[in-house]
C-alpha cells in the first residue's frame, strides 16, 4: 500500500498549524517530544489521561467542575469518563460570541430562503430566547426536543437552545419518510417536535404539511409543536418557530455531567429498528477538540461540510464552530441547476475548507467538470471527504480538476462514536487513496478474525482502547444488550466497526468498505469499494454494485449489477469491457459470475449502498425484513432486486 503523493506541506504550513502548536504545549507543559507523529499517536493511546487532559487544557474547555481525572474507568462498554466534572456543550459553542459578537458566525445558503447571516452576538441572543420559550414549554433536563428540519439556521439554533438547559436533542432530515421518523422518534418519546412544513428542492416546492400531521399524530408524547410555516398556515395548536426567537435574554447554560446525554443520533435503520445512540456532552466536546486538530480549523477559517441534517456530519459540522470558525450551509440540490453550484458556492463565500461526502465528488468527476478553470478557488485550502472510500481517481481529479496546491484529507468513522478513525494531518504528505494517519487517541488497528493485529493486510478495523464519544448507551437497551451486540460481540472487550481497513507500517490506511459486505472468492478477501473503483472508473458506467453469495458447500456466486452511462448499449461488448477492468485494476479471481443491468441502485437516505439487504435477499430472506424503504433514498430501486430473486429462487 503507498500510493503516488500528490501533495506535500510546506514546513512553513505545518508549523503554522493547530496540530503543530498542539505538539508545542505537549513539550512546554508536559515535556513530552516525539521522534514521530507514530510515537505521538502511541503516547496518546497508551496514555489516555494524559494525553485527553492535554487536550482539555490545550483547547480551554469551559467548565463550572473540572475532571479530577479523566478516566477511572479503563474498560469496553462500560468505560467511565471525568466523573464529577460539569459542563454544557452550547457553551463551549457558543464562547466565542462573548469576544466576537460582531463577527459571521454562519453563513447559510438555501433554495427555500435567501441567503443569510447570522453574527455571534445574534446567534446566542437566538438561542437564549428559543432556550427560555422551551423552559416555559416545560422542557426540563432528560426531554427530549426533536426536529425535522433542513440543513439552516432554524436547526441549529433548536439544538443549542434545547442542550443548552439540559435537554437531549434528536434531528431527522425534512425528505426521510414518515414511517422511518416514527422508527425514531417513537422510541424515545420526545416533549416538544420542531418542524418545517415545506422546502424547495432543485427548484421544486415539497410540501410536507401532510406528512407532519401524521408523525405529530404518531408521537403522542409530544406536549407542543413547533412549527416554521414554507407552504401553508400555521396549524391550530402549534406555535410559530419566529415567535420563539425573538426575546432578549441572559443565556443561561445549565451545567450538567460530563456524561449527560447530549443527542441521540441513529444507525442508517436498513433493516430491523434503528439503533438510537446516546452521546455525551463532554465526550463530544473533547473529539471534536481533538479532530479540529487533524483538519487544521481555526477561527481564521470559512468552513462547510456539504451534508444533508439526516447524517452526522451534520452534527459534526459543529466542531468548526466551536474554534470559532465561520461556518457556511448549504440547504439545497447539490446538483441545480447544475454540477458547478457547489463550487460556485465555495467561491463566492471565499471558504478555506470544503467537505463532502466521496460520491459527491465521484458524481463531479464523472461530469467532467473542471472547477479550477470556472470559479476562483484561492482562497480554498484543504478539502476533506467521508462516507464512503475515496477512490484514487478521484484524488487525482481533485488535484487535477478542481486545485493542485491544498490539502485533501479524508475521514473515516462514523455516526456510532460520531468522529473519525483515520483521517488527515497537516503535516504529512498526501497519497492517491490513502488516509494519512489514525487519529489520536483512537487505538484502531486491523485484526484478523482471531484478534491479531495486521500490517499491510486487510482486517476488521477495531478500537482497543475507549473513546469518550463512544455512545453512552442505546435508548431503552436497559440491560445494554443490543450496545454490546453492535460492537463487542466478536472481540470482547474490544469495538468492532464493520469496516474493513488496511493499516501500513507507517500509519497511513485504505478503508474497503463494509466487512459485512465482503466478497470471498476461493479464500481470498476483498471489500466491494476496490471492484467500484475499477468497474466506475470506466466512462461507460455511472454506478455498480457487487455481492458475494456464498452458499453451504458450493462455491460462492458473486453477481454485479450495473447502471451503464446514457446511451451506453448494454451488450457482450460493454460486459467484456467491465470484465478486463477487474482483471486489469483487482484480479482474474473477482470476475463476476453474472453482469446485470439496474437503472440506479439502491442507496440509503445518506448515499451509502444497500449492499448488505441485497445480499440478504439474494441469500433467501424476505424483502420485508432486510430493508426498511422509507430509510432509502429510492426505494422503487429495490423492486428491480426482489424480482431478480424470485427469478433464481
Amino acid at each position: 500500500m503507498s500510493g503516488k503523493v500528490l501533495w506535500t506541506p510546506t514546513p512553513e504550513r505545518y508549523n503554522a498549524s493547530t496540530m503543530a502548536a498542539f505538539e508545542r504545549f505537549v513539550a512546554e507543559t508536559r515535556g513530552l517530544t516525539f521522534d514521530d507523529y507514530n510515537a505521538m499517536w502511541a503516547w496518546s493511546i497508551d496514555d489516555l489521561e494524559g494525553f485527553w487532559t492535554a487536550i482539555w487544557d490545550f483547547f480551554d474547555i469551559r467548565a463550572s467542575v473540572k475532571p479530577a481525572q479523566m478516566i477511572t474507568k479503563r474498560q469496553m462498554p462500560d468505560m467511565e469518563w471525568a466523573p464529577g466534572a460539569m459542563l454544557n456543550y452550547a457553551e463551549n459553542v457558543l464562547k466565542h460570541a462573548q469576544t466576537r459578537a460582531d463577527d459571521v458566525a454562519i453563513i447559510i445558503h438555501s433554495e427555500t430562503f435567501e441567503r443569510r447571516e447570522l453574527t455571534w452576538g445574534e446567534l446566542r441572543r437566538q438561542v437564549a430566547s428559543v432556550a427560555a420559550q422551551l423552559r416555559g414549554m416545560g422542557v426540563t433536563q432528560g426531554d427530549r426536543v426533536v426536529a425535522i428540519l433542513p440543513n439552516t439556521e432554524t436547526a441549529l439554533i433548536a439544538f443549542l437552545a434545547s442542550v443548552s438547559i439540559g435537554a437531549v436533542w434528536s434531528l431527522c432530515a425534512p425528505d426521510m419518510g414518515h414511517v422511518a421518523i416514527l422508527d425514531r422518534f417513537k422510541q424515545i418519546a420526545p416533549k416538544v417536535l420542531i418542524a418545517q412544513d415545506g422546502y424547495v428542492h432543485a427548484g421544486k416546492q415539497v410540501d410536507r404539511r401532510d406528512v407532519l400531521a401524521q408523525i405529530s399524530a404518531g408521537l403522542p408524547s409530544v406536549v407542543q409543536c413547533v412549527t416554521l410555516p414554507v407552504v401553508g398556515d400555521l396549524p391550530q395548536g402549534h406555535v410559530a418557530w419566529d415567535s420563539l426567537t425573538g426575546a432578549d435574554v441572559p443565556f443561561e447554560p445549565v451545567q450538567v455531567p460530563f456524561e449527560h446525554p447530549l443527542w441521540i443520533v441513529y444507525s442508517s435503520g436498513t433493516t430491523g429498528n434503528p439503533k438510537p445512540i446516546v452521546h455525551g456532552h463532554g465526550g463530544v466536546i473533547l473529539e471534536s477538540c481533538k479532530q479540529s486538530l487533524h483538519t487544521d480549523i481555526t477561527g481564521d477559517d470559512r468552513y462547510c461540510w456539504l451534508t444533508s441534517s439526516g447524517w452526522i456530519m451534520w452534527n459534526n459540522q459543529w466542531m468548526a464552530l466551536g474554534q470559532g470558525a465561520t461556518v457556511a450551509m448549504f440547504d439545497g440540490a447539490p446538483n441545480h441547476p447544475d454540477m458547478g453550484v457547489i463550487w460556485r458556492f465555495v467561491a463566492d463565500e471565499k471558504l478555506t475548507f470544503f467537505g463532502a461526502g466521496a460520491a459527491y465528488f465521484s458524481g463531479c468527476m464523472k461530469a467532467g467538470i473542471t472547477p479550477r478553470e470556472e470559479v476562483d478557488l484561492s482562497n480554498l485550502r484543504s478539502m476533506g471527504a467521508t462516507g464512503s472510500p475515496l477512490s484514487g481517481d478521484a484524488y487525482d481529479w481533485i488535484y487535477r480538476d478542481v486545485k493542485a496546491d491544498q490539502w485533501l484529507a479524508p475521514i473515516s468513522g462514523g455516526t456510532d462514536l460520531a468522529g473519525a478513525f483515520v483521517l488527515g494531518h497537516p503535516g504529512m504528505p498526501v497519497k492517491a487513496g490513502e488516509m494519512q494517519c489514525r487519529a489520536l487517541g483512537n487505538a484502531v488497528r486491523a485484526f484478523d478474525a482471531h484478534g491479531d493485529d495486521l500490517i499491510d493486510e486487510v482486517g476488521e478495523l477495531v478500537c482497543t482502547e475507549p473513546l469518550p464519544s463512544m455512545p453512552l448507551y442505546f435508548w431503552g437497551d436497559d440491560d445494554g444488550s443490543r450496545l454490546h451486540d453492535s460492537y463487542f460481540a466478536d472481540y470482547p472487550g474490544i469495538w468492532r466497526h464493520g469496516d474493513w481497513i488496511s493499516i501500513a507500517e507507517d500509519g497511513s490506511s485504505v478503508i474497503y468498505g463494509r466487512s459485512d459486505a465482503t466478497i470471498n472468492r476461493k479464500g481470498l478477501r476483498l471489500g466491494s469499494a476496490e471492484i467500484y473503483q475499477a468497474v466506475e472508473g470506466l466512462d461507460t458506467i455511472l454506478d455498480s454494485l457487487v455481492v458475494d453469495l456464498e452458499f453451504l458447500g458450493r462455491d460462492s456466486f458473486m453477481p454485479l449489477f450495473v447502471v451503464p452511462a446514457k446511451g451506453v448499449p448494454f451488450d457482450d461488448a460493454l460486459k467484456d469491457q467491465i470484465n478486463a477492468a477487474i482483471r486489469s485494476g483487482v484480479s482474474a479471481r473477482f470476475i463476476p459470475n453474472e453482469i446485470i443491468e439496474i437503472k440506479e441502485v439502491p442507496r440509503t437516505l445518506s448515499g451509502k449502498k444497500l449492499e448488505v439487504p441485497v445480499k440478504k435477499l439474494l441469500l433467501g430472506q424476505a424483502a420485508e425484513r432486510v430493508v426498511n424503504r422509507d430509510s432509502m433514498a429510492n426505494p422503487d430501486s429495490f423492486d428491480f432486486f426482489i424480482a431478480y430473486a424470485d427469478a433464481r429462487a
